[in-house]
């Protein structure tokens, strides 16, 4: 069976979201062109809301996009 290529803007919305939710800082952003940027920190939004809110371990798997 074939695996399809992901998105890319949702492999960097799910990264920037994973950091998130691991307390990581929004400074630790690796992207410098502004689309990925964008889809990276809006992941790492989503992620640490979730943080902040105590949603840690396979209960953020239904956040994710393609894992």
């Amino acid at each position: 069976m074939k695996k399809h290529k992901r998105d890319v803007s949702n492999r960097h919305f799910d990264r920037g979201y994973m950091a998130g939710n691991q307390g990581k800082s929004r400074d630790d952003c690796p992207h410098s062109q502004q689309n990925h940027r964008e889809q990276w920190l809006a992941g790492w939004r989503d992620g640490r809301s979730d943080y902040w809110d105590g949603v840690t371990g396979s209960a953020t798997l239904p956040r994710m996009h393609s894992i």
